[in-house]
């Protein structure tokens, strides 16, 4: 297993556990993220760490019907994301599967810096899901630290396309990942937007 593998894995385990916790109540609340409720966000989540890291791997694009749906409808969606996760995760153990380049539907990219990224998308917003809803995210010091250079090497490309917010001042004492989500614009402080 390479090193970006690993750190999916972590990412994933977390998002995963993060998810299991959230409850029906909480989906039609405010999220961190301004404008989405926690049903947005963590359908945003279900649809873009695990289905779009699956079809990442498959070299396919993501369905429209999978794109338009509430994952969340489903009582068990926490479980069904999990699952999904598994698989994705699966994907990228096939041969070859780090070779060569993915088209995302908006650039093409090496695997491993898609791979990469998406690493960034399930800790980032995993990070949005449990505090939108009272939990806390726990990733150890490497995967941190892994995140936070993707975030440094794509924080200003992802600024442009209004991926990021301007960047926060983390306190001086900031941990590894409180310095990531500052940088990705993300108040580490914040509760719910509404």
């Amino acid at each position: 297993m390479n090193e970006i593998h690993h750190h999916l894995t972590v990412c994933a385990a977390e998002a995963a556990r993060i998810a299991r916790k959230v409850t029906g109540e909480q989906l039609a609340t405010a999220s961190v993220c301004a404008d989405w409720t926690v049903r947005e966000l963590a359908n945003h989540l279900v649809l873009y760490s695990a289905h779009g890291l699956e079809h990442r791997a498959l070299r396919t694009p993501l369905p429209e019907e999978t794109v338009e749906r509430d994952f969340t409808a489903e009582p068990d969606w926490a479980e069904r994301y999990a699952d999904r996760l598994d698989r994705a995760l699966a994907a990228w153990q096939r041969p070859g599967v780090w070779d060569g380049e993915v088209d995302t539907g908006y650039v093409t990219m090496p695997a491993p810096t898609v791979a990469a990224l998406l690493v960034k998308e399930l800790a980032l917003h995993g990070w949005d899901l449990a505090r939108s809803t009272g939990q806390d995210i726990d990733l150890p010091e490497p995967t941190a630290a892994f995140v936070l250079g993707v975030v440094e090497e794509h924080a200003e490309v992802y600024r442009r396309y209004e991926g990021f917010a301007a960047p926060v001042t983390a306190p001086a004492d900031a941990d590894t990942f409180t310095r990531a989500l500052a940088l990705s614009g993300r108040n580490p402080a914040a509760g719910p937007t509404g």
